[in-house]
């Protein structure tokens, strides 16, 4: 069995081919394909984070938003960039969501991806430190965002306050028990999902990764996944970890998914997501159903992985992505035991 659900990047285009032309449209829209999600069977609404661009950005009013509508589906992010976060307001926001929601907030976080503008986080008003890289600020963000997530006292509190406070040291509120058991790290390589497995946080893996041996992208994602679990039994934790891979997948049923889709199938190929580092893509699968299970047995890293998800078209409309969703739960998952 698999958790399925689907990953938006929540993008908007005032082109007469869209059919999410203003931010309004991105937002309101993925209310609405969360709750078909949710009455197809899915069992997970994500959305991606960026920030200077005509995408989704501030996730949490969404999320609670998703949350007031639902019922049952997990939420979540992949990923909030955490070079951009304030980590007190985010715990803050973050419980608020899940409290809204009913605990079923998944918060995926990581460094983040190359943005459209240099250095946006300087523009948020976070700048690291001496001797300090972005992606150690970001890490620094997530650990102090983890460590307020425990819902421990740490703030003096004032001896005249406005309203009477509790014993002891003062918390960030509201706090949502259990949320930081679903903290997910988006990691690109071994060592940070590695790092992740210490501190406790579940895994996301993306479409795609630095690359490390030149193998292809699925075996690499299938060592990276084994590299976290064996990270997780050494450092001791309890509990069994989490791990999702998003993937490219559109189940050929009918002559809509012919048009948009047929002869889109690729391979993985190799290129470079930032100047001087090179990564492997992951492919689109993209064939009739029974073809599609074949190749998707052959996928070591969705073997591995507890969650897919499902990277959405958002631009082709709620009722559409709704469809694509529903083939893969109705035509796909079955036939490989996911369902």
């Amino acid at each position: 069995m698999k958790k399925i659900g689907f990953l938006s990047f929540g993008h908007w285009s005032p082109s007469p081919q869209s059919q999410t032309r203003s931010a309004s449209d991105a937002l309101l829209q993925s209310i609405d394909l969360a709750v078909a999600a949710e009455e197809l069977g899915a069992d997970g609404a994500y959305f991606r984070v960026h920030h200077f661009a005509r995408q989704l950005a501030s996730p949490f009013p969404l999320m609670a938003a998703v949350g007031a509508r639902t019922r049952r589906i997990e939420i979540g992010t992949a990923v909030i960039d955490m070079r951009y976060e304030n980590p007190l307001y985010m715990a803050e926001d973050a419980g608020a969501a899940d409290l809204i929601a009913g605990g079923r907030l998944q918060l995926g976080i990581s460094r983040g991806s190359p943005e459209q503008v240099i250095d946006g986080w300087r523009y948020f008003g976070y700048v690291p430190q001496d001797r300090q890289s972005d992606a150690d600020m970001a890490r620094q963000h997530a650990e102090v965002f983890l460590d307020v997530l425990r819902g421990q006292g740490f703030a003096r509190p004032n001896p005249r306050p406005m309203f009477p406070n509790p014993p002891g040291l003062l918390r960030i509120e509201p706090h949502s028990e259990g949320l930081r058991e679903r903290i997910w790290w988006g990691a690109a390589t071994n060592a940070t999902a590695e790092w992740a497995a210490g501190l406790g946080m579940n895994l996301q893996s993306s479409t795609l990764k630095f690359d490390e041996t030149g193998k292809p992208f699925h075996i690499q994602q299938a060592e990276q996944i084994r590299a976290f679990r064996e990270a997780w039994k050494l450092a001791g934790h309890e509990r069994e970890p989490r791990v999702s891979v998003s993937r490219s997948i559109f189940a050929l049923v009918d002559d809509r998914d012919r048009a948009f889709f047929g002869g889109n199938e690729s391979d993985d190929h190799f290129g470079y997501i930032e100047a001087d580092t090179r990564a492997v893509f992951g492919r689109t699968y993209a064939a009739e159903p029974d073809v599609l299970v074949e190749q998707l047995r052959e996928d070591e890293a969705i073997a591995e992985a507890d969650t897919l998800l499902l990277t959405v078209p958002n631009q082709l409309g709620v009722d559409y992505n709704a469809h694509v969703i529903e083939a893969i739960l109705k035509h796909v998952a079955p036939a490989l035991g996911w369902r």
